[in-house]
C-alpha cells in the first residue's frame, strides 16, 4: 500500500487547523486535494462571487504546486456550487481562462444547499509528474 504525505501551501488559510484537514493528500504518483474554497487568510469568504471563484482557483494552485502538480496535471475535478443556474456563467468563464486547450479533466458540478458560508468549492485529483 502506497505511504500518504499531508501536503499544505505555503500560505495556508486557517480552515486547515480550524476543521482538522489537509490540503491535499499525495499517495503513490496522485495527489488528492481537497475541497478549496475562496477563503481569505483567517478562513472567511471573500464576499463578492467572482473574486470568491478566483481565490478559490488560486488556493488551489497553492496546493497544486506545493504538491509538485500544476493544472495541467489535473485528471478529475468536482465543483460545488450554491446556485448552479445563476453562477454558471462566471464559474465558466474563470474555468476557460484555467483550461485553455483540451483534453480537459473531467468534471462533475454538484448543486448543494449549504458549504459553510461559501458559494464555491472545488476539488481536484492529479497525477504527479515523474522526475527526469
Amino acid at each position: 500500500m502506497a505511504q500518504r504525505h499531508a501536503v499544505f501551501p505555503a500560505k495556508r488559510h486557517a480552515l486547515y487547523e480550524a476543521h482538522g484537514y489537509s490540503a491535499a493528500i499525495r499517495s503513490g504518483d496522485l495527489l488528492f486535494v481537497s475541497g478549496q474554497v475562496g477563503s481569505r487568510d483567517d478562513g472567511s469568504p471573500e464576499p463578492d462571487f467572482e473574486a470568491q471563484v478566483r481565490l478559490a482557483f488560486a488556493n488551489l494552485e497553492a496546493t497544486l504546486r506545493a504538491g509538485g502538480c500544476s493544472f495541467d496535471d489535473i485528471l478529475d475535478v468536482t465543483t460545488f456550487h450554491t446556485d448552479p443556474e445563476q453562477q454558471f456563467e462566471t464559474i465558466m468563464a474563470v474555468k476557460a481562462e484555467i483550461f485553455l486547450k483540451a483534453p480537459y479533466p473531467a468534471w462533475t458540478a454538484l448543486g448543494v444547499n449549504w458549504l459553510a458560508g461559501f458559494d464555491f468549492e472545488i476539488k481536484v485529483t492529479a497525477r504527479i509528474p515523474s522526475e527526469g
